[in-house]
């Protein structure tokens, strides 16, 4: 069999979090040999997630069997899920936004035995819900846990505890039309209904403009899809939070590693200004 070099579009600061998360757990649980050592099982898992290589080729590549590999991937999303933020959490953060935008997406899977309440009728296609809060950035901040993607969102956002965390601590966000029927905190655009005249000039004007807000949210699921096991789930819908709470916290480390080379950049630049 043929192997050749590849790269994975992430810093070696992702690398590290997941080679020490699976070091310690392995010292709790006092193995003494294992066929990968920390930061190779890391670099396995991190294929999974980021590139979306199967496992039969991960094994192949790292000369394991695929019952070792899906072991070895499955133990380092679990790790990685486990250090999650929960809602209330990353509500610390949320509050301190200028406002938030919340949108639904549909994360595709194969097709199960009970498909019923996983197949989108709006997608044709099989799939799981995932809600995700972004700020005014269109950064990532916050990503659900998966439900059924014939659960609306605005069920989904409720199911979640989502529409009264941002209820009680008073955070402005930007929705779609599917979460119409929220509180007032949570603003939709105007819909114009069957029996109803038109609507006036002044409330297009407002959707436009809340379509540009919105438009900021849309990036921010755009970035979560980047990780291209999320093109489409082949393991069972239950995995699918757990994979969804793996790569919140990878994107995490990630950005927090954005934001300290561009605090240093700008170092530089006052530093360069104030010696001309």
């Amino acid at each position: 069999m043929l192997s050749y070099p590849a790269a994975i579009p992430l810093s070696t600061r992702s690398l590290n979090h997941l080679a020490a998360l699976i070091r310690t757990r392995r010292q709790q649980r006092r193995s003494r040999w294992r066929r990968l050592d920390p930061g190779r099982q890391a670099l396995l898992a991190l294929a999974h997630l980021r590139n979306g290589d199967t496992l039969t080729r991960l094994a192949a590549g790292f000369e394991i069997g695929v019952t070792t590999a899906w072991r070895y991937a499955r133990e380092a999303i679990d790790l990685l899920a486990a250090t999650t933020d929960d809602l209330a959490t990353a509500m610390t953060r949320i509050r301190l936004l200028a406002y938030a935008i919340l949108d639904g997406t549909l994360i595709p899977i194969d097709r199960v035995a009970n498909q019923k309440p996983h197949y989108s009728g709006k997608h044709k296609r099989h799939g799981v819900n995932v809600q995700a809060i972004a700020d005014a950035a269109g950064r990532l901040v916050w990503a659900s846990a998966a439900l059924p993607r014939s659960t609306h969102d605005l069920t989904a956002a409720r199911t979640h505890g989502i529409i009264d965390a941002l209820t009680s601590a008073d955070v402005m966000t930007f929705a779609d039309k599917g979460y119409q029927g929220a509180p007032s905190s949570v603003r939709t655009p105007f819909k114009r209904h069957r029996f109803r005249p038109k609507l006036s000039r002044r409330q297009k004007a407002v959707n436009r403009a809340h379509a540009k807000i919105r438009a900021r949210g849309e990036r921010a699921i755009a970035t979560l899809k980047t990780w291209k096991i999320l093109v489409k789930l082949r393991c069972c819908p239950r995995r699918a939070t757990a994979i969804m709470q793996a790569i919140l916290v990878l994107h995490h480390v990630e950005a927090d590693r954005n934001a300290g080379r561009k605090w240093l950049i700008e170092r530089r630049q006052d530093r360069g200004r104030l010696e001309q």
